[in-house]
C-alpha cells in the first residue's frame, strides 16, 4: 500500500469497503486527504487499491467491530500511523431485519455492539485527541430511522437514535473547541444493507432507492462546512424525517410497518 503522506490531511473512515463507507472514502481521497480504512470484509484491500489510483496514500484494517477487541484493534492501528487524525467517519453499520418475536438475539446484540458501542468507543478516542490541538471534524452515520419508531427493525432503528442523539449532544459540547461534529442521516440506499439485514422482500428493500455516491458527497460536503447534520438523497427522505419528528408516534410506527414487515414487498 501506499506510503501515508506527512504533509496530507489524514481521515479514518469505517465500513469502508463498501457502499456509503467507500463513497465517503473516495471523497476524502479526491479531496487530498490520506486514509486509513477498516471494514470486516477482506473486500477492503480492494478499496484500498481502488482508492489509491485517486493518488491517495491508504492504509486498510480488516476488523471486526462487533467485538470490543476489534474496536482496540482499530485504535492500535491509527495510532500505529504516527499521524493525527483530522477527519473521522464513524459510518460501519449492520441492520437486523424481521418480527421481534423471530429475531435473533446474538444478531441483535452484535447489531448493538457495530452501530453503538463502536460509535461511543471510537468518537471517546477521537475527542480525547482532537479536543487538545484545537481542531478535527467527526462524521457520525445515523439514519432518518432515527427519528421515528422502526416496527420490524425494531433494534437498528434505536441504535440510529442512539447515533443521532450521541452526535447531536457532543456537538453542542463541543461547540467552543474547534472540533465540529456532524449527523449524516441517509434513506434507503442502494447498497447491500438490505441484504445483510434480511429485508430483501420488504417494500423498503425493493424500493428505488439512493445513489450511495451522491449521499457521500452530500454528507462530505456538510461534514466540511461543519453542519449540524445532513438528510441526504432525495427529497421524500426529508419528508420521512420531518414526519418522524412531527407527527404523532403511533402513525409514524403504524406507516413504518407498511413498509418494513416481512413480505410487504409483494402487496399493495
Amino acid at each position: 500500500m501506499a506510503t501515508l503522506s506527512n504533509g496530507k490531511p489524514f481521515a479514518v473512515v469505517t465500513g469502508a469497503s463498501r457502499g456509503i463507507g467507500y463513497e465517503l472514502a473516495k471523497q476524502f481521497a479526491q479531496n487530498g486527504f490520506d486514509l486509513l480504512i477498516a471494514a470486516d470484509s477482506e473486500l477492503v484491500q480492494q478499496a484500498a487499491r481502488d482508492l489509491e489510483a485517486l493518488g491517495a496514500g491508504v492504509q486498510p484494517v480488516q476488523v471486526n467491530l462487533a467485538e470490543h477487541e476489534g474496536t482496540h484493534q482499530l485504535i492500535q492501528a491509527i495510532e500505529g500511523t504516527g499521524k493525527q487524525v483530522d477527519a473521522i467517519a464513524l459510518n460501519a453499520g449492520v441492520g437486523v431485519s424481521g418480527a421481534f418475536t423471530e429475531t435473533d438475539l446474538k444478531d441483535e446484540m452484535d447489531m448493538v455492539r457495530v452501530n453503538v458501542m463502536s460509535v461511543l468507543h471510537l468518537a471517546k478516542w477521537s475527542v480525547k485527541h482532537m479536543v487538545p490541538k484545537g481542531s478535527g471534524r467527526i462524521l457520525i452515520t445515523s439514519s432518518i430511522a432515527g427519528t421515528m419508531p422502526t416496527p420490524y427493525e425494531a433494534v437498528y432503528g434505536a441504535t440510529k437514535a442512539f447515533d443521532r442523539s450521541l452526535a447531536q449532544s457532543i456537538r453542542d459540547e463541543l461547540k467552543e473547541t474547534g472540533v465540529k461534529v456532524t449527523t449524516l442521516m441517509p434513506g434507503a440506499t442502494e447498497t447491500n444493507f438490505f441484504h445483510r439485514a434480511g429485508a430483501d422482500d420488504t417494500k423498503l428493500g425493493a424500493s428505488e432507492k439512493d445513489d450511495p455516491a451522491e449521499v457521500a458527497k452530500e454528507g462530505f460536503e456538510a461534514l466540511m462546512e461543519g453542519k449540524d447534520h445532513v438528510i441526504a438523497g432525495s427529497l421524500k427522505n426529508k419528508l420521512q424525517a420531518a414526519a418522524g419528528y412531527a407527527l404523532p408516534d403511533p402513525l409514524v410506527a403504524k406507516a413504518h410497518a407498511s413498509m418494513s414487515a416481512p413480505g410487504s414487498a409483494n402487496k399493495k
